[in-house]
Parts: C-alpha cells; sequence; structure tokens
C-alpha cells in the first residue's frame, strides 16, 4: 500500500522549549489529513537526501493539522538545523505517512517514562490513557527545565505527571516507577540511548515498548559484522526474480540496484518504512524497532538493515 504524501503548509511555528520548534502542518486546500493513533510519525522531506522522522504530538482526532517538534541537536546530521534556521510559516514541506511502529495497545495501568524530546510520542498517549480511563503516570527528565517541551499541557494532569530537570534533582530514579510493577501494567518509554537502556534493563519482560530516535549499539556494528558474511539470494515473491546480496550489500540497497522500487527512509533500522513481509526464510533481525515476540515470528523484517540466517529469503516484494 502507497503511503500518504503530499506537500503541507506549515501553518504556526513556536517555540516548544529551548532548543525546541513546534510545527503545525495544514494541507494547503483544507483537506483532511490521514487518521493517526498515538505513537505515530511521519517523514519530512527538508531537501535532497536531507529527509528525517518525526513523532506527531498533537490531538489524534484533529484532521485539519499535524503539529510535530524538532530538538535542535548541535551535533546532528544537518535535518534539525535546517528546520530551526530555514522553515518559516507558509512554506511547504513534502510530508509521508503517517506510520506507526510504537502503537499504545490496551492496558488498564501504564507507566510512561520520557527523556527530552521523546516527550513528543508520549504526549498524545497520555490523552489517551485519561480517555480510556486507565491508571498512568508520568516521569518526564532533561537537562534543564527550559528545555524540557510541553510542560504547560503536561501541567494539566497534576501529579500524574513527574518532572525530573538533571541540573537540579539529578538522573531519573527509576526504581519508584519501575519496581513491583503490577502484572497489568505496560511501560512506554522515549528517549536517549542510555535512558532507554537502562528501562530495559529493569522492565520485567514483554511489559516494555520503546522508540529509539538512533539505532541500538548492535544495529550499528551490524554491517561491519555483515562484511565477514556469505553471500545470499532474496526471492522477489511477487515477480520471481532472485537478487543476490553480497557481505557489506543491505537486502534494501541490493533490491533497489536490481531496479525494484522499495519504501525506504533512515536507512538505521529505527522508523520501520521498509519493513516487509517475509514469505520464506530467516531473518537476521538488526533493527531497533521490532519486539523480541516479532523477532522471534519472523514474519517481517526491516530490509534497510536486517540480513539472512541461511542463504535463502523470499520477500512480499
Amino acid at each position: 500500500m502507497t503511503a500518504y504524501e503530499a506537500e503541507l503548509v506549515v501553518g504556526r511555528r513556536e517555540t516548544a522549549a529551548d532548543g525546541v520548534l513546534a510545527l503545525t502542518l495544514r494541507h494547503p486546500l483544507g483537506e483532511p489529513l490521514p487518521a493517526w493513533e498515538p505513537g505515530a510519525h511521519v517523514d519530512v522531506v527538508l531537501g535532497p537526501g536531507l529527509e528525517r522522522q518525526y513523532s506527531l504530538c498533537g490531538d489524534p482526532a484533529d484532521r485539519t493539522r499535524w503539529r510535530i517538534a524538532v530538538l535542535r541537536e548541535t551535533d546532528g546530521r544537518g535535518g534539525s538545523a535546517h528546520v530551526h534556521e530555514e522553515v518559516r510559516t507558509g512554506d511547504k514541506l513534502r510530508v509521508r505517512g503517517p506510520r506507526n511502529t510504537f502503537r499504545l495497545e490496551r492496558a488498564p495501568r501504564y507507566r510512561f517514562v520520557a527523556g527530552g524530546i521523546g516527550i513528543t510520542p508520549i504526549l498524545p498517549m497520555l490523552a489517551a490513557a485519561e480517555e480510556a480511563g486507565a491508571e498512568w503516570s508520568l516521569l518526564y527528565g532533561g537537562r534543564t527545565r527550559a528545555g524540557l517541551a510541553f510542560t504547560r499541557e503536561l501541567g494539566r494532569y497534576g501529579d500524574r505527571v513527574t518532572i525530573v530537570p538533571e541540573d537540579e534533582s539529578g538522573l531519573l530514579d527509576l526504581a519508584p516507577v519501575l519496581d513491583d510493577l503490577p502484572a497489568d501494567t505496560l511501560v512506554y518509554c522515549c528517549g536517549p540511548g542510555p535512558l532507554l537502556d537502562a528501562v530495559e534493563a529493569r522492565c520485567p519482560a514483554g511489559r516494555l515498548r520503546v522508540e529509539r530516535f538512533r539505532p541500538k549499539e548492535a544495529a550499528v556494528d551490524a554491517p561491519a559484522e555483515a562484511e565477514a558474511e556469505a553471500e545470499f539470494e532474496v526471492v522477489l515473491a511477487r515477480s520471481g526474480r532472485t537478487v543476490a546480496v553480497p557481505p557489506g550489500v543491505s537486502v534494501l540497497d541490493a533490491v533497489r540496484e536490481a531496479g525494484v522500487e522499495v519504501l525506504y527512509s533512515c536507512t538505521e533500522g529505527t522508523c520501520g518504512t521498509c519493513e516487509t513481509e517475509v514469505v520464506e526464510g530467516e531473518p537476521d533481525h538488526r533493527d531497533s524497532v521490532l519486539t523480541e515476540e516479532e523477532r522471534a515470528a519472523g514474519e517481517t523484517m526491516l530490509v534497510c538493515v536486517s540480513r539472512c540466517r541461511g542463504r535463502r529469503l523470499v520477500l512480499d516484494l
């Protein structure tokens, strides 16, 4: 299925925190935007070779606008600087999506943990949990109070939200939030890698849902490991064609080199855009998106980073 893609207009540009810019996007003709659920993100094309993923952090019930928030990263790859310096109200941005690899599952209780700009996918989850009548709490940390986005909106939830600026109170104390969790509780976490790693180490198996902005360390190392691996073949089920995937070359690149178009974006295994159905064979998963249960099932794989545990894969391409 082809993803929605359109030129959207920046209808509003406002500061959400120090270094965080919130943009409201609308269709230029007032057409309704596709529906989305908490946890969804969109791909924003900022220029040739400059495409980034941003979580939707507005109201899913409002089909007239989408809201994203962009943290200016001093050591980034140029996307956030472009948004902060070049994008103005009235400009048009090519946007594709929405796509959701961080969906809010139904549960009677939630524990939300956010670090920095990781509040963006969590924000609409809080409203959904509230509307569903679930019991929930949020632990939200960042380097400084001024750098924490959307704190005014969070204020309406009262003491269910705990805000911890690092320069005032130190790092987040995860023990009171994650220790002795009731069996019917799900934990949702988004933020920098060290926070996600700490939460993963403390959270009971099967209870945690995370979204990473950057790949896990193991996923980053995967291409280097792949260089020493044997070539394998990918059979494209829709056409019957067979494509060789040599060591050090991703499935995505090999298939595209053969002239087959595949929807993709981050090429790091973090956005989920290139998730592809596996018809036959065992994937060697190296992404930062799929859960352990999804990896064990082997029904899909992210072809931008994952490979094959064997000599042959059949994919729904």
